[in-house]
């Protein structure tokens, strides 16, 4: 028998603080405004600011998957169909 009880908002609450790391992490430039140390020979600054890109990427695609699954299980639990309708 399927659950019929509305999800919590937990899952939207970690998405929306995923999404605040990947947007604030970039803006406390004292964090990475030095050259050391380097990578390979290339100077902190560059190396952060790329693994900044990947880090914000993951971050965005976990809060994406957490919205989605929320808003099925939301959908389900109100007798919706995946795209809107009644069931």
């Amino acid at each position: 028998m399927p659950d019929h009880t509305p999800p919590g908002k937990g899952p939207l609450v970690v998405a929306g603080v995923a999404l605040a790391v990947a947007i604030v992490a970039p803006l406390l430039v004292w964090t990475y405004a030095k050259n050391d140390p380097e990578l390979w020979g290339v100077p902190f600054f560059f190396w952060y600011q790329f693994l900044l890109v990947i880090v914000s990427v993951v971050l965005t695609s976990f809060a994406y998957r957490l919205v989605i699954r929320h808003e099925r299980r939301r959908r389900a639990a109100a007798g919706l169909s995946v795209d809107g309708g009644e069931r």
